[in-house]
């Protein structure tokens, strides 16, 4: 084998050389100015440069000095005198220093430019503890962020590290814009790959308090998911206590298999059944996705656990009238599952947790029981409501139909109705799978435009009970799906007032922005389906506990909020305290968490006339179109 040439060897040495980075060219430099200093040095002594009045009596040492003085500062050399022999060796070590500094300049210079250059690309791994971590990037990320801003507001120094396969600082630009203000709550944005075990450390998920990990908006949702659950649970270097993860996944057929993936560690949450069964018990019941909006955000009222030993022995239904800033609403015995409005008769045992329907965990305080609970003997004896057939009219599709027309089914009595109208291919194979599943209710179906106002009108509208308005979010973007919806919320309004009959309209909405744009349209409620999803996601991550709760109250089966005309409890136009209300609900075995003024129903600065958890002191002066809010069995 020939040998290489020299100077081509050298090349290649002086080439790797060169690629070590920063830290290589600097100290590289600086063994090139040792090595020209001593060199000049030793030349200057040896040639007798130091023979010279100027320079009698300077060493070996003052010289080195003197050599690199000059190198460091050219215009040390303008004052020097001695032999020609100093002078020239002392140009030599200035013009040698110029160069050198100079690179040595330009070195650094590029190596700062490089460093911030990737520290852009946010591959540098958090170092961080007790913080939040939210895989993926979709819209939901921004009022994730924004709910635990809330959440930490009265914490220091809390920290959200958002880890997703996009540029680190448009991440940063988008948050800024729609969150100018994160309070006492820092958002680190990061690049990187969730379904990479390598990059998945880079947000420190070994320390954090919680993870959320968020389906991609497009493609194949749940795979991604159960991939980054996959990579969360069996990382080689993941910590030994177990993860407490809170994952989105879009259809029921996965979940069992993202269980299996997260180790049993992720709370899951199922968001096409969480909107399609809030949907279809929204448009029984205006006002009910108010309330939910309210239970699920961290401003306003929130689900609090606390025990209250002093009550240990007393009944659940004794235990409601003991404190007048907060809702009692249910019991966790220790080891169980939690209970919802559990039978008034239910003792509390002292390792019991109480669970609350509060302001604030400090809120919750036991107060003097209201002595004789007045006016008990005018309490109306309401009769329970019973399923009745009802009439239902669907506009639009997207993937959570079937799900809302499985859900109405359930409620309404056999010999209903529902019209599904959509003009998408998809649409009519999905209807005639779901009306399969149906056992009360018959189903139509017409492909149609229902942004059309001759469609609309050949659909006699104003003969149905209920209008749900369904976003073409599987088709479309959410600008274009929303606008869609505003316009069918249009037409409809205007055919309900030319028929003079105000009927229930609840439409999806996709975007919180466009709810403000549809106030004009009068519906009786919106779901905004992304928003929803993402308070219940967040509410997981910051409280565990919830879970279960949450399961309950969105079930069919299990305890349920119902709102029911007012009379079924007081009489209308008295001015009853709500501890009177909370008496009456619970002797017909429900719990009693707020009201509804329909007079105010459409003023979103009242809350669209909803108030939970009021002062039980307070008179209420309820009438007949008036609701009760309550907790009862399904």
């Amino acid at each position: 084998m020939s040998r290489r040439p020299r100077s081509e060897r050298f090349r290649y040495a002086f080439d790797n050389f060169m690629a070590r980075g920063t830290i290589a060219l600097i100290a590289g430099l600086f063994l090139a100015s040792v090595v020209l200093v001593l060199l000049v040095s030793l030349v200057v002594l040896f040639l007798g440069g130091l023979r010279h009045d100027d320079t009698a009596g300077v060493d070996l040492v003052e010289l080195i000095w003197l050599s690199i003085l000059r190198t460091l500062d050219p215009g040390t050399m303008g004052g020097d005198t001695g032999t020609l022999v100093f002078v020239f060796g002392m140009l030599t070590v200035t013009l040698g220093g110029i160069v050198l500094v100079a690179t040595l300049i330009g070195v650094i210079n590029t190596g700062l430019e490089g460093r911030l250059a990737e520290l852009r690309k946010g591959r540098s791994k958090v170092v961080e503890e007790g913080h939040v971590v939210v895989l993926g990037w979709s819209a939901q990320v921004f009022p994730i962020i924004s709910e635990l801003v809330l959440a930490n507001a009265n914490k220091r120094n809390q920290c959200v590290v958002v880890l997703a396969d996009r540029d680190k600082v448009e991440m940063e630009d988008a948050i800024r814009q729609r969150l100018p203000n994160t309070r006492t709550t820092r958002v680190v944005c990061r690049t990187g790959s969730p379904l990479d075990v390598d990059e998945l450390d880079i947000a420190s998920p070994q320390t954090a308090r919680s993870i959320i990990v968020l389906a991609p908006p497009d493609g194949d949702p749940d795979t991604d998911v159960i991939r980054t659950l996959l990579a969360l649970t069996n990382a080689p270097n993941r910590r030994s206590e177990p993860y407490s993860i809170v994952a989105e996944i879009s259809e029921p057929r996965n979940l069992e298999v993202a269980r299996l993936a997260s180790r049993g560690e992720a709370r899951l949450v199922l968001t096409g059944e969480l909107i399609g069964r809030i949907a279809a018990q929204t448009c029984r019941m205006p006002g009910l996705s108010v309330i939910y909006m309210d239970l699920l955000d961290f401003e306003g009222d929130e689900i609090y656990f606390q025990a209250e030993p002093s009550l240990a022995g007393t009944t659940f239904g004794e235990a409601l009238h003991a404190f007048r800033d907060s809702a009692l609403i249910g019991i966790a015995p220790s080891g169980e599952l939690p209970i919802l409005a559990p039978p008034m008769d239910r003792r509390i045992e002292a390792s019991d947790r109480l669970i609350f329907l509060a302001e604030d965990d400090d809120t919750i305080q036991l107060s003097e029981r209201p002595a004789g609970l007045p006016r008990l003997d005018r309490l109306a004896a309401g009769e329970p409501l019973s399923a009745r057939t009802e009439r239902t009219l669907i506009l639009g599709w997207n993937r959570r139909t079937p799900t809302i027309m499985r859900e109405l089914d359930r409620y309404c009595a056999p010999g209903s109705e529902q019209t599904v109208v959509a003009d998408l291919p998809a649409a009519r194979p999905g209807v005639e799978a779901a009306a399969s599943e149906l056992a009360n209710t018959r189903v139509k179906f017409r492909h149609e435009d229902t942004t059309s106002r001759a469609v609309l009108d050949s659909l006699d509208v104003p003969s149905f009970d209920h209008v749900i308005i369904v976003a073409y979010s599987d088709a479309l973007d959410d600008q274009r799906a929303d606008g869609r919806t505003l316009v069918t919320l249009l037409h409809l309004r205007d055919i309900g007032a030319r028929a003079e009959r105000q009927f229930s309209i609840v439409s999806e909405m996709l975007d919180l922005r466009n709810r403000n744009l549809a106030q004009a349209t009068r519906a009786d409620d919106f779901i905004v389906s992304d928003r929803l999803v993402s308070l219940a996601v967040s509410q997981l991550a910051e409280t565990p506990a919830l879970e279960p709760i949450f399961a309950d109250l969105f079930d069919h089966g299990g305890s349920e909020i119902y709102l029911k005309p007012a009379a079924e409890y007081v009489t209308p136009g008295d001015a009853v305290d709500f501890y009177t209300i909370v008496e009456s609900a619970a002797r017909q075995g429900e719990v009693a968490i707020g009201y509804r003024l329909l007079d105010v129903a459409n003023v979103p600065a009242r809350n669209y006339g909803v108030v939970l958890n009021p002062d039980k002191a307070l008179p209420i002066p309820l009438q007949p179109d008036d609701r009760v809010i309550v907790l009862a069995e399904g």
